[in-house]
């Protein structure tokens, strides 16, 4: 009986001692397995987790999309836009109208801002530039250019509206330059900020459309 408790014990308590070492050392590297394996598979949640995070951020705010409007209905039915132009707003084909529209903030108000171009059928001449603006409501004409060739765009935040210019014996398609003219809305009207003078080359290819593109 001491054999099988005492420190020197031989025969089948050391041989059951032997074994029980070894199971203990095979449970140990099974374990170590186990605990690698785990922290292997540990990880895959964690990164699960961050990005679930990253998706749950808040997204930006889409911008505002604005609301459509009858730009040949508006003009038509705007007294400020000269005789001409309501009388020559015609559809060219079909019911496909020459006007140009774009939207964008430009007189601070709450909502989106109209930026009306009417032009020529045949050769996309620009014969008038209106800016409305939507209060209570109903949109307000705050702008007009009524001088062609004449274009007004958005351009982060300001009115840009380009002019040609024609020296005697221009042809239509051929000015010789151009001035653009830059606004900002002050109080509650544009008024203009700085323009600029672009002479045309003369080298074939190198004239402009009449009409820039929107």
């Amino acid at each position: 009986m001491r054999g099988l408790t005492g420190g020197r014990g031989t025969g089948p308590a050391r041989a059951a001692s032997t074994a029980g070492a070894g199971l203990v050392a095979l449970c140990l590297v099974l374990a170590g397995c186990g605990a690698g394996g785990t922290g292997a598979r540990d990880e895959g949640p964690a990164h699960a987790e961050a990005v679930t995070g990253a998706a749950a951020s808040p997204s930006p705010s889409p911008s505002k999309v604005p609301d459509r409007v009858d730009a040949v209905r508006l003009v038509k039915g705007d007294p400020q836009v000269s005789a001409e132009v309501r009388r020559e707003l015609k559809p060219c084909v079909g019911d496909e109208y020459p006007v140009d529209v774009s939207y964008g903030e430009l007189t601070g108000g709450s909502a989106e801002d109209v930026v009306v171009n009417v032009l020529t059928c045949g050769d996309a001449v620009g014969v008038g530039s209106y800016v409305y603006r939507e209060t209570n409501g109903r949109y307000q004409n705050v702008f007009k250019a009524e001088e062609p060739p004449v274009y007004a765009e958005i351009d982060r935040g300001d009115l840009v509206v380009t002019k040609q210019v024609y020296e005697d014996g221009d042809p239509v398609a051929s000015p010789s330059g151009e001035n653009v003219i830059t606004y900002r809305w002050s109080g509650d009207r544009f008024t203009e900020h700085y323009r600029t003078h672009n002479d045309y080359s003369n080298a074939a290819g190198n004239v402009p459309s009449p009409a820039p593109d929107n």
